[in-house]
């Protein structure tokens, strides 16, 4: 068994307020959760409105499946219009 732990910094340009990043994010964390049963959340930045890092993790039975899954995501984020990736970084355990 393996642990695969991605953090994503994102941009999110649209966002002229609090709430309006919290609309935006809430929007992907849930497609993202409910895509890959994965456990996804907000991590940092909190307190900014046009910039956050989200945190994922994911099971796998070996490297190559929780690469797999986590590269999936981060194009799934990617593709979202209303942010942009800055960092993605991606450790296995």
């Amino acid at each position: 068994m393996l642990v695969g732990v991605c953090q994503v910094e994102l941009f999110i340009p649209s966002a002229q307020s609090l709430k309006d990043k919290r609309r935006i994010l809430q929007s992907l964390l849930r497609r993202l959760q409910n895509r890959f049963n994965a456990s996804v959340a907000e991590v940092d930045f909190l307190d900014l409105w046009q910039r956050s890092r989200i945190g994922m993790a994911v099971v796998g039975r070996d490297q190559a499946s929780a690469h797999q899954v986590l590269t999936r995501m981060v194009e799934l984020i990617e593709q979202e219009w209303e942010v942009e990736v800055v960092e993605v970084q991606m450790e296995m355990f």
